[in-house]
């Protein structure tokens, strides 16, 4: 592989991020006008007959979006609360922030998810409560219903993440095991005007699966949470399923429906996805000379398999990028069935897939990156595939086949030179994958 392929991926990866941060995000989205606040340029609020104004957020993003709503709204934010992943954290004045475990949860999650419950009760019929959401909040605001544990909410999470369940299925168990989720957050904020603003992790940006839902009706019920344990063979504490079927007999009270009352005052918004980062890759893959195709902002399905496909798609393009270099973007999220004790995530394990089909192909360089930075439970947020992954690797001792097996892809592509470390990146819209095919004989311009 060329260097200047890698070295235009770089640049190209860090523009999608750049086009998705969260905090101006939330500066584009919040404008205000002496006393009036427009939101998301869709609904008004006049701040003079605003009580207080109450920040209420988590996820990944939560903290860069809290900045970004200080940043426009200032001395009207009385009071907040942010509950972030562990180094995505920043501070910030008149609130709280809480740093906790993703994507396992813990009690400093639990302590998160409290506080944002105690400011959403305190809430008064004058109050606004400005709820700032993004991807890893259903994780990191956990607050299990009577009878189940902590204990239980992190089996069944990890369970359900080594299934290959998506995030949607996820979501709606974790939903009907939850005070805050599903809609409970609104219901504890009412009578209070509560605007949403969410930061999309999800495919199709529902806003109901964003952090799980927690100011939104919930289509979900508990019968659907028993069919996800069912359908994905997913054993769980026994708490767990006794409150679910409980739940589906009738005698657990149901997440918050549409036409709910809790919602009467209550809007939400999505105001940055995948779609943007793809689009911002786009613009500086373009300004570098690259013929651009944004395949697809869905992807979904076992990372391995999508690698393979990826990977099928640029020896397709490859034959004709005979006058110009070509650049294909791709976004959305995969998962990963565990089989094996390695260590990985996702975007590793579909660039390392990537990796043995491209092995030996020249003029090819592929990358798979988390928009957040992180990338299952490593220090990297992706990785780049060539047609020398593999041959540096096998250098190193390590095999890639049998890697793959045993979902350990980090060790081989750390080994083969391969990682991407970003660190947190302050947004969180999916993954990016990206693809570039060089021109036989030419360089694509610097």
């Amino acid at each position: 592989m060329t260097a200047h392929l890698r070295e235009h991926a770089r640049a190209i990866l860090h523009a999608a991020i750049a086009a998705a941060d969260a905090r101006a995000a939330v500066v584009r989205a919040l404008s205000l006008d002496g006393d009036r606040l427009t939101v998301a340029g869709a609904e008004e609020v006049d701040l003079a007959a605003i009580g207080r104004v109450r920040v209420i957020g988590a996820g990944k993003a939560a903290a860069a979006m809290a900045s970004g709503a200080l940043e426009v709204l200032g001395e009207w934010i009385a009071e907040g609360t942010i509950t972030t992943k562990d180094g995505h954290g920043a501070d910030l004045p008149r609130m709280d922030v809480w740093e906790a475990a993703h994507p396992v949860p813990d009690a400093r999650g639990m302590a998160g998810a409290a506080e944002a419950l105690r400011l959403a009760r305190g809430a008064g019929p004058r109050d606004l409560v400005l709820c700032l959401l993004s991807g890893g909040a259903s994780a990191l605001w956990p607050a299990p219903v009577p009878g189940v544990t902590l204990a239980d909410l992190r089996g069944v999470t990890d369970a359900l993440l080594r299934s290959g369940a998506t995030i949607h299925e996820i979501n709606t168990v974790r939903k009907h095991l939850s005070r805050i989720g599903g809609g409970w957050l609104a219901a504890a904020a009412a009578p209070a005007r509560v605007v949403t603003l969410a930061v999309s992790d999800v495919v199709g940006g529902a806003l109901e699966v964003i952090a799980s839902g927690p100011t939104v009706p919930d289509s979900t019920t508990y019968e659907d949470a028993l069919e996800v344990l069912e359908s994905r063979g997913v054993a769980v504490p026994p708490a767990v399923r006794a409150h679910l079927q409980a739940g589906d007999a009738g005698e657990r009270v149901e997440t918050p429906k549409e036409f709910d009352t809790v919602f009467a005052r209550a809007s939400a918004h999505v105001v940055a996805g995948n779609r943007d980062a793809l689009q911002g890759a786009a613009r500086e893959a373009e300004r570098l000379g690259y013929r651009v195709r944004i395949v697809a902002d869905d992807v979904e399905g076992e990372a391995r398999s999508v690698g393979e496909q990826v990977a099928l798609l640029a020896m397709n393009v490859r034959a004709e990028a005979s006058d110009a270099p070509i650049a294909l973007l791709l976004g959305g999220e995969t998962t990963v069935t565990v089989q094996g004790p390695g260590r990985g995530g996702r975007n590793q394990e579909l660039a390392l897939a990537l990796a043995v089909e491209l092995e030996g192909v020249g003029e090819v360089l592929a990358a798979s990156l988390g928009t957040d930075g992180t990338d299952g439970p490593t220090d990297a947020a992706g990785a780049f595939a060539d047609g020398g992954t593999v041959t540096r690797g096998h250098a190193a001792g390590l095999d890639a086949r049998d890697a793959l097996r045993r979902n350990d892809a980090h060790p081989f592509l750390h080994a083969a030179g391969d990682l991407i470390v970003t660190g947190p990146t302050g947004t969180n819209v999916n993954d990016v994958i990206l693809v570039l095919v060089d021109a036989p004989g030419a360089s694509a311009a610097a």
